[in-house]
């Protein structure tokens, strides 16, 4: 079901929405069980232990029924809703969080641009590695913006924890809750033990005029297979999330694959599978 008006009114002002239990608990645990098999089998997740953050680019990209998340009825509305029916897929990452994450965006691109939708696979409060967020910190007049401040350095600066910074909230979440925030909001986790399982989706609007393909070059230069030198096999997606698409999902693969393609050439599917 698409988003109410509400909704969009609260993530448009606020930068951030979560949808509590948008997957089922059966579809929840399936999601899980796919997730583990593809970070133990895809993304080191074997030689996790514990001392460091593991990390790997693509999670939905190995297995076709990962893939059919982008197929979703409820993903497709949660983030057509935001980024309009037409959106661009561009990746994600899958990960074991271990320990602290300190306060930052993902992007500065000032306009709502990329939102990224975060799957936490286990129950999570504020003192327990909760996503954090600072509201309205997506906009450029921002105080955090328009002061230039370091919110990692604010017990130096104003006698306040990070963790306490005035204003943020904490996600707390359980398996099947879905998060969705613009990449310009400043977010942060706190206090998670050694094995924090999250993976996420990132998504732009559809480039439509010059300004626009400027900006998705610079972000797909940046936040793509090529621009992290990572040769996939097919260019800006992993083989099976092309070849297991029909029509309806090519809409959300083909714009990015041709930029990509064309900011780094040497990396397209032709190119590696001639």
């Amino acid at each position: 079901m698409p988003l109410t008006q509400e909704q969009l009114n609260f993530f448009d002002t606020f930068g951030y929405l979560m949808i509590p239990q948008l997957f089922p608990p059966d579809e929840t645990n399936e999601i899980i069980e796919k997730f583990e098999w593809t970070i133990r089998n895809r993304g080191g997740g074997r030689d996790h232990d514990g001392s460091r953050r593991t990390m790997f680019l693509k999670p939905i990209e190995h297995r076709p029924d990962m893939c059919a998340l982008l197929d979703h009825p409820t993903i497709l509305d949660l983030i057509g809703s935001i980024l309009g029916d037409d959106f661009n897929y561009c990746g994600g990452d899958g990960n074991y969080y271990s320990g602290d994450t300190g306060w930052h965006p993902d992007g500065s691109w000032g306009q709502l641009f990329a939102a990224k939708v975060a799957f936490y696979l286990d129950p999570l409060t504020r003192d327990t590695g909760a996503l954090r967020f600072i509201p309205a910190s997506h906009k450029p007049d921002h105080f955090v913006r328009t002061g230039k401040i370091d919110v990692n350095n604010s017990l130096e600066l104003f006698g306040v924890l990070p963790t306490e910074f005035p204003g943020s909230v904490a996600m707390e979440t359980n398996p099947g809750d879905v998060v969705i925030f613009n990449h310009d909001l400043y977010h942060a986790s706190f206090g998670g033990g050694n094995r924090r399982r999250m993976f996420t989706m990132n998504c732009t609007r559809r480039a439509v005029t010059p300004e626009d393909f400027d900006i998705v070059r610079r972000y797909l230069g940046m936040h793509s297979p090529g621009g992290y030198k990572l040769k996939t096999g097919a260019g800006i997606y992993y083989p099976t999330m092309i070849d297991t698409a029909d029509e309806n999902r090519m809409e959300h693969l083909r714009q990015p694959m041709e930029i990509h393609d064309q900011l780094f050439p040497h990396l397209a599917r032709d190119a590696v599978n001639p």
